[in-house]
C-alpha cells in the first residue's frame, strides 16, 4: 500500500511523514515517531513524526499571520474553495478508504460508503450554508454582523477521523477562519492525505496546519495557546474536560462534542421485525466505536422475549472478518487500548448480572490475531449497570425492558450523556411526542436518512456546540453590533 502525502508516493511501512505548516511540508522537530498500528494484524503499518511546542508556535503563527487577509476573502472564493476540496475528497476516494481501512478498521465497505462520503457530504453542506448565510443583518438602524472568530485549533479523534475532519475544517475554511489540526496520533494517516488534497486545492499558505502528536503534548499546547482563539474537540470525556481546564486562562471559546449513551427507544406499536435487526447493526456500525451508537435498546418488557431472539439473529448474522475484505460487515476495534476497554466493560456487564443473549469476552473464533471483539447483547440490563451507564465504544448492546411509556422516558435520560436518541412507534405524533421528552441534541424517529444540515451535539456530558450545515458553521464566528449602522 502507498500513501501520497507530499508530493509523492511512500510506503506506508516507511513513512516519517512531517509537519505540515504554512503551505509547505516541514520536518516535525520533537523527535518521537508514532507507530501507527493496523488493528486486524497488530503490526506497525507506518510511522509519524511527533510535533514539539515549537512545532506548534511555528504552526499557529503561520495561521495567525494568514487571517487578516484570509478573513476578508470574498465568500464566493471561499465558496470555490470548498468545491476544490470536496471534488478531491472524491477523487482520491479509494486511497482515502484504503487508508482509513489500514489505519483504524474500518470495513472497506463502510469507509467507502461512509466515511469517505460522508465527509465529502460535509465539505458540500459547509458550502451550501456559506452560500447563503446572513453575515450581515439589520434590526432597525442596528448591524449585525458575524465575523470569523480568528485562529482555531482543531481537535479530532480516531474513530471517525476524517469525518470529524471535514466537519471542522469546512465550516472554520467557510468562516474565514484559519487554524491548526491535531489529528488522533492513533489514526492519523488519513489526515496527511487531506492535508494533500488542501494543498493542491489551493487553500493560502498558512490558513491551514497540521501539527501531529499527543494529546497532552500538541492537544494541550493548543488549548492554551494565547494566539489560538477558538478550540474544537471530539473526543472522551476526559480529553474534552482537559481542554476545557486548559483553555480556561485564555477564556477562549471551547466546543466540544464528547461521549454518548444514546437510547434507542421502542413504543409497544413499533414495527420490531423491521427496527430491531436495524438498531443492532446501527449500535454496531463503525465496530460500535460510534459516540452516538444507540447503545440502549429500551423495549416493552411484554415483548421481551421476541424482541431478544430477534436482537441475538440480527447479531449473530454479522460477518466478522477481515476489514479489507468486502463481505466483512464487523471489522476489529481501532486499538488496543480501546480493545482492552471493552473486554473489561463485558465482564462488568456480566459480574453485575446482566442476562448475556451472545457474544461475550474474548475474541471470535478464528481470530486470535487482531483487536476483534465478538457481537455482545445483554438484557435484563438495569440502570444502576455500568453497561448502562458507560459508554463502551465497542460492538456491545443492553437490552432495558420497560412496563409503560412514563418509565421508558425516564430510562432513557437516565445517563449523564445526552447525544443522540431514537424513537420507534408506528404512531408518528406518538413518535414526535416523545423525541420532545429526550434530552438529547438529536433524535432520530423511525430511523430516517442522514441529514449534513441537522445540528449536531450534546446537552449534559456530550458537550457543548453544534456542528454541522449553517449551526456548525456559526460556531466559528463572533457577533458584533453596529449601532447607527443604518
Amino acid at each position: 500500500m502507498t500513501m501520497d502525502f507530499a508530493g509523492g508516493s511512500v510506503c506506508t511501512d516507511a513513512v516519517h511523514a512531517s509537519a505540515y505548516i504554512d503551505g509547505a511540508w516541514v520536518e516535525a522537530s520533537g523527535g518521537e515517531m508514532l507507530p501507527v498500528i493496523d488493528p486486524a494484524r497488530e503490526t506497525a503499518i507506518a510511522h509519524v513524526a511527533a510535533g514539539s511546542a515549537a512545532d506548534l508556535d511555528r504552526a499557529v503563527a503561520a495561521a495567525r499571520a494568514a487571517f487578516p487577509a484570509f478573513s476578508q476573502t470574498p465568500v464566493a472564493e471561499r465558496h470555490a474553495l470548498l468545491e476544490r476540496i470536496r471534488a478531491l475528497i472524491l477523487e482520491r476516494a479509494e486511497p482515502l478508504a484504503r487508508t482509513l481501512t489500514s489505519e483504524m478498521g474500518a470495513t472497506i465497505s463502510h469507509a467507502r460508503a461512509s466515511h469517505v462520503a460522508l465527509a465529502a457530504a460535509h465539505v458540500r453542506t459547509a458550502a451550501d450554508a456559506l452560500a447563503d448565510y446572513p453575515f450581515l443583518t439589520m434590526r432597525g438602524t442596528t448591524a449585525i454582523v458575524h465575523e470569523p472568530i480568528g485562529v482555531c485549533g482543531l481537535i479530532t479523534p480516531w474513530n471517525w477521523p476524517l469525518y470529524q475532519i471535514a466537519a471542522k475544517v469546512a465550516p472554520a475554511l467557510a468562516a474565514g477562519c484559519t487554524m491548526v489540526l491535531k489529528p488522533s496520533e492513533l489514526s492519523p494517516l488519513n489526515a496527511l492525505l487531506f492535508a494533500r488534497i488542501v494543498q493542491d486545492a489551493g487553500v493560502p499558505k498558512g490558513v491551514f496546519n497540521l501539527v501531529n502528536g499527543s494529546g497532552p503534548e500538541i492537544g494541550a499546547g493548543m488549548a492554551a495557546h494565547p494566539d489560538i482563539d477558538m478550540i474544537s474537540i471530539t473526543g472522551s470525556n476526559r480529553a474534552g474536560m482537559l481542554v476545557a481546564q486548559a483553555a480556561a486562562p485564555t477564556i477562549k471559546r471551547v466546543t466540544q462534542e464528547l461521549g454518548g449513551k444514546s437510547p434507542n427507544l421502542m413504543l409497544p406499536d413499533a414495527d420490531f421485525a423491521r427496527v430491531v435487526p436495524l438498531g443492532v447493526t446501527t449500535a454496531f456500525r463503525n465496530a460500535g466505536q460510534s459516540c452516538a451508537a444507540p447503545t440502549r435498546m429500551i423495549v416493552p418488557r411484554a415483548r421481551l422475549a421476541e424482541i431478544e431472539a430477534m436482537a441475538r439473529a440480527a447479531a449473530e448474522a454479522i460477518v466478522i472478518g477481515d476489514p479489507a475484505d468486502e463481505r466483512t460487515v464487523l471489522g476489529p476495534i481501532a486499538n488496543r487500548a480501546q480493545f482492552d476497554r471493552v473486554q473489561q466493560m463485558i465482564a462488568a456487564g456480566m459480574a453485575e448480572g446482566a442476562r448475556l443473549l451472545c457474544g461475550g469476552p474474548g475474541r471470535p473464533e478464528g481470530h486470535e490475531t487482531g483487536f476483534f471483539a465478538r457481537p455482545t447483547i445483554f438484557s435484563d440490563v438495569t440502570g444502576a449497570m455500568r453497561v448502562a451507564q458507560e459508554e463502551i465504544f465497542g460492538p456491545v448492546l443492553s437490552i432495558m425492558p420497560y412496563d409503560d411509556v412514563e418509565e421508558a422516558i425516564a430510562i432513557a435520560n437516565d445517563t449523564v450523556f445526552g447525544l443522540g436518541g431514537h424513537v420507534q412507534s408506528a404512531d408518528i405524533d406518538a413518535a414526535r411526542a416523545v423525541a420532545l421528552r429526550i434530552r438529547t441534541g438529536q433524535v432520530n424517529l423511525n430511523h430516517p436518512g442522514w441529514d449534513p444540515h441537522a445540528p449536531f451535539g450534546g446537552y449534559k456530558r456530550s458537550g457543548n456546540g453544534r456542528e454541522y450545515g449553517a449551526f456548525g458553521l456559526a460556531e466559528y464566528l463572533e457577533t458584533k453590533a453596529i449601532l447607527g449602522f443604518g
